[in-house]
């Protein structure tokens, strides 16, 4: 019998209390979900998640006497967080079915493990682990744990018009779990559902294609969702730009050992268009830092390989770190995936390197006056203040950041005399 007994997580005293008190007086509650997939797949363990035959309200009542702290996060859906030792635990009272409509579905409680366990999406996310560590397979999932198989649940179109998120889920956890080719049931059935993404939240899309893109190496993945259709309907921005270069970018990341960044994998797949990146980023409701980023890197200028690394500095001032990284970072990738290499390449490659690693490096400096210093010079409140502060700000930049404050208000004062 296949056992997460052994396991460090599994043994922490907060985890095994909470099991404890729920399985005691005809309580059961077992672990679900993605810490046994992950534990059978030697993969580290996040959040743990429980699922019980106890109503919400007695969870909540057990766990007040026991003095654990209880968070009713989502208990109209059956979910109570139990806070031990300072982690979080979500406990879900088991639910099936009534009524579903692609987006949300009315649940109803219940202490039917089969029936609990058939409503869930995946078969390698559908696996229990009772209290002493051992596994309980009601969906015939631990075959496709070994196979690294990404399969529906029962009948794959089912599944999928239960709620429409569960297409771009299924690219997810392929790209993270899945080896080979895509179970073709699957595959069909979220091409033939594809048209139905729209009518979800764009919350949720970003939410799950920012998860996608942070797989270890998100390219078959996109190469499949490309080949259904499925890509197109979410990201039509790369139907005539491609997915060609993320293997390129993740082939540099592994070599080079770059944190894993679902922003510069989404840029390498969508053309260098500000207007386009920005109703990308509108349409999909993305994050303000996110939306900057995009757009930074959109309108920054590639770098030469040729460039001086003074230019470069005055580069990333005047275009935001951000945008001008993201950019090198792509043009690296794509000189290292130049098969034919030859001594000029390598050269390229050399130097887009050093280019890179000052950029990385680079701390934006401050400008060392202020417009405090153009009144106090006698220049009258208004746009001249603006205009001679620029001025003198752009001959700091253009000599490379040199003059200091001393010698910055001397030209102020030959701007201002002359």
């Amino acid at each position: 019998m296949n056992s997460i007994a052994g396991q460090d997580w599994f043994s922490k005293p907060a985890l095994q209390r909470i099991l404890g008190l729920l399985n005691a007086d005809g309580g059961e509650a077992r672990i679900v979900g993605g810490a046994i997939r992950n534990a059978l797949m030697d993969m580290p363990v996040g959040d743990i998640d429980i699922a019980t035959t106890l109503l919400p309200q007695d969870v909540v009542e057990r766990a007040k006497e026991a003095g654990i702290k209880a968070v009713p996060t989502g208990i109209e859906h059956g979910t109570v967080t139990l806070v031990a030792d300072g982690e979080g635990y979500e406990v879900t009272t088991l639910r099936r079915d009534v009524t579903t409509d692609g987006r949300r579905a009315e649940v109803a409680f219940g202490t039917d493990w089969q029936a609990d366990a058939e409503r869930r999406d995946l078969t390698i996310n559908g696996l229990y682990a009772d209290g002493d560590g051992n596994v309980v397979d009601l969906i015939n999932g631990l075959p496709d744990i070994e196979t690294r198989t990404v399969r529906f649940i029962g009948d794959a179109a089912t599944r999928v018009a239960e709620d429409y998120l569960r297409v771009l889920r299924f690219f997810r956890f392929f790209a993270w779990y899945g080896s080979g080719r895509p179970d073709a049931d699957g595959l069909r059935a979220s091409a033939r559902a594809k048209d139905k993404l729209s009518t979800l939240s764009a919350e949720r899309v970003w939410s799950e294609l920012k998860k996608l893109l942070s797989a270890p190496d998100p390219s078959r993945s996109l190469l499949w969702m490309r080949q259904s259709g499925v890509l197109a309907q979410v990201l039509p921005e790369t139907e005539k730009w491609g997915i060609d270069a993320i293997h390129g970018l993740v082939a540099v990341e592994q070599a080079l050992q770059w944190p894993i960044d679902p922003l510069l994998r989404l840029a390498a797949i969508i053309p260098t268009d500000a207007g386009r990146v920005e109703a990308l980023a509108t349409r999909l409701r993305m994050s303000k830092n996110e939306t900057n980023r995009l757009i930074q890197w959109a309108d920054a200028a590639t770098p030469d390989a040729a460039m001086a690394e003074t230019a470069l500095d005055r580069l990333l001032y005047r275009q935001g770190k951000e945008g001008v990284l993201m950019r090198l970072k792509l043009a690296l990738a794509s000189a290292r995936a130049d098969v034919s290499a030859g001594e000029d390449a390598m050269r390229k490659i050399a130097r887009l390197s050093t280019l890179n690693a000052r950029a990385n490096a680079f701390v934006k400096p401050s400008f060392p006056l202020s417009g405090a210093d153009v009144l106090a010079e006698g220049v009258p409140a208004g746009p001249k203040v603006g205009e001679v502060l620029s001025a003198l700000e752009d001959k700091w930049v253009e000599g490379n950041f040199a003059l200091d404050r001393a010698g910055l208000t001397a030209r102020l004062k030959d701007m201002v005399q002359g």
